[in-house]
């Protein structure tokens, strides 16, 4: 079982990486932070300062379209926050 399931690579997440040195990743739901931050330290060979969880929930939602009422689900995740110490950087584009 993998705890970290993928990074977060979008517009905010790239401005805080490049402004604050905090990155994102989505993570496994039942992860604490004690396992993420070694996950993250043992990937890719940084310290890191801190660490802040967000779980998202499963969102349900409807629309009325010619076929009637149609319902979806946009599953939950767990996002993690991480705080690198100062000098330490990761680069996610060097295996392309």
């Amino acid at each position: 079982m993998s705890i970290l399931i993928k990074p977060i690579i979008t517009e905010k997440a790239t401005n805080d990486s490049e402004l604050f040195n905090r990155y994102a990743f989505v993570v496994d739901k039942k992860a604490n932070k004690i396992e993420i931050k070694k996950a993250v330290e043992t990937a890719y060979g940084v310290s890191i300062s801190s660490v802040k969880t967000l779980n998202y929930p499963v969102q349900k939602n409807t629309k009325f379209t010619k076929k009637g009422l149609v319902t979806g689900t946009k599953g939950g995740y767990k996002k993690a926050i991480i705080q690198l110490a100062e000098g330490e950087s990761i680069d996610f584009y060097n295996n392309l």
